[in-house]
Order: C-alpha cells, then sequence, then structure tokens
C-alpha cells in the first residue's frame, strides 16, 4: 500500500522557520521524484519544490526561492522541506507528491508512470 505521510506543519510568528517531512513507503522511493506543493484558500494548487531522484536536480518556484530548500534522504525513504524566513503568504496546506519511476536522474517527471499524494499538513504563519 502506497503512503506518503506528511509531518512538520503548524503554527509560526512570521520570520520563523519550519521543516516539513514526508515519509513515504509502499513504492520505490529512490526511483521517484519528489515535490511540495501548497493550496491556500481560495487558491490552486502550486509548486513550491521539486527534487530528482538522486537530488541531483532541485527547482523552486521564485516565491520561496532562498528560503525554502527541499531535499531528500534516499536510506530514509523521506523528502524534507525546510521553510526559513516564512511569510504570511506562506499559509497554506503543504502537500507532499511523488512521481516515477523516473528514467534518469535528470528528469522531475515520468509519463506514464505514477503519481502518489500525501494528505497534506498546514503551514500557518501569523503574529
Amino acid at each position: 500500500q502506497v503512503q506518503l505521510v506528511e509531518s512538520g506543519g503548524g503554527l509560526v510568528q512570521p520570520g520563523g522557520s519550519l521543516r516539513l517531512s514526508c515519509a513515504a513507503s509502499g513504492f520505490t522511493f529512490r526511483m521517484f521524484a519528489m515535490s511540495w506543493y501548497r493550496q491556500a484558500p481560495g487558491k490552486e494548487r502550486e509548486l513550491v519544490a521539486a527534487i530528482t531522484r538522486t537530488a541531483f536536480l532541485t527547482k523552486y518556484a521564485d516565491s520561496v526561492k532562498g528560503r525554502f530548500t527541499i531535499s531528500r534522504d534516499n536510506a530514509e525513504n523521506t523528502a524534507y522541506l525546510q521553510m526559513n524566513n516564512l511569510k504570511p503568504e506562506d499559509t497554506a496546506v503543504y502537500y507532499c507528491n511523488a512521481e516515477g519511476p523516473t528514467d534518469t536522474i535528470y528528469t522531475y517527471h515520468a509519463p506514464g508512470g505514477s503519481q502518489y499524494w500525501g494528505q497534506g499538513t498546514q503551514v500557518t504563519v501569523s503574529s
């Protein structure tokens, strides 16, 4: 059974930090690209950050560049999102996404492959 379980969300003041974790099971984690998305109330889900299967490449939304860092530990089947200098506009439900298996270490996508989602974790940035 495939599972992606996010944790680490919560309430934080502006300028604070949080570290989200995404624990994966039920598939070959090291063969999948991982991403974090977020969805704020009344808005569409948007890509926050992505990382290829060996962490060779990463990419970020312009709004979080320099503040957020995506990483992964293939030995622990876990992906992370370190969020620093949080702003009220970062308030959203954050979702973990896995896509694969990917053909190379250079791609974030797997046409014809599988895509899995976690249940989401709430991040609220407020004073």
